[in-house]
């Protein structure tokens, strides 16, 4: 068995045979796998293990890398990104070995869901921007070289991380098929999935944007040290105190 064929139709099938029974019986376990490591969020476990907080208590509230950086610094925003890129590509390669190609694209969805509601997190991660590009990277790097160039251009001329991140899942199926019009109907519906999946989970951000009050992205992050307190507390205690004056007055 070569890598290409054994790239095509999965480990899983090669063993058991290629019918569309055993193919959804890998299918079902590549989704599993890539759910549980989607589930894995760096910027928690970062934030709970270095700082011994929770990085959805500051901020967006957001466990991704944009909010990483705004909250504790480029350095552990840049280590969040690697995890998570890297979870996502264990997932679509075990996707790949178990399924083959479309394994891959499943396995791409499951781990979004999973970053978006881990099982381990209480069900509340990240947006996926960095797992759905780490994932595109690895399934198709053409298109995600084309949809690189396109988020760089948008955020260098708005500043705006989301703006980008919604319009390149906007177009990510129509370059897909335009780029690989023999791709397989489960790979694209399951790439309208997972642009569709990251759209949803941007709606808030969506919402700012449409009123004109989301936060554009800078390279000065207000790094906090430890155990200091976040901006929903600190905003919280500034209330009370105004209350309180007014009260003396």
């Amino acid at each position: 068995m070569t890598f290409e064929e054994m790239m095509k139709s999965g480990v899983f099938c090669r063993l058991f045979g290629e019918s569309n029974a055993i193919w959804i019986i890998s299918a079902v376990v590549a989704a599993i796998f890539a759910y549980l490591l989607g589930s894995l969020n760096s910027g928690v476990l970062i934030s709970r293990i270095v700082f011994r907080e929770d990085i959805r208590n500051y901020g967006s509230g957001n466990a991704g890398t944009t909010n990483m950086m705004r909250t504790y610094g480029k350095k552990f925003a840049v280590i969040t990104l690697l995890g998570d890129a890297l979870k996502a590509a264990a997932a679509v390669w075990l996707g790949y070995l178990l399924s083959g190609y479309n394994g891959g694209f499943v396995a791409f969805f499951f781990c979004v869901v999973g970053h978006a509601y881990p099982v381990f997190f209480n069900f509340k991660g990240g947006k996926g921007v960095a797992c759905t590009a780490a994932a595109i990277l690895c399934l198709k790097p053409t298109v995600f070289l084309l949809l690189l160039a396109l988020f760089i251009l948008i955020v260098l001329f708005t500043k705006y991380i989301s703006l980008g991140s919604v319009m390149c899942m906007m177009v990510f199926p129509l370059v897909l098929y335009r780029m690989h019009p023999g791709l397989n109907i489960i790979s694209l519906i399951f790439s309208l999935l997972s642009s569709a999946l990251v759209i949803f989970l941007h709606r808030s951000d969506i919402g700012r944007l449409w009123r004109g009050e989301e936060n554009k992205f800078t390279f000065e992050p207000k790094a906090r040290k430890v155990g200091e307190s976040g901006g929903d507390e600190t905003d919280k205690e500034k209330t009370e105190d105004n209350d309180n004056e007014e009260e003396t007055k």
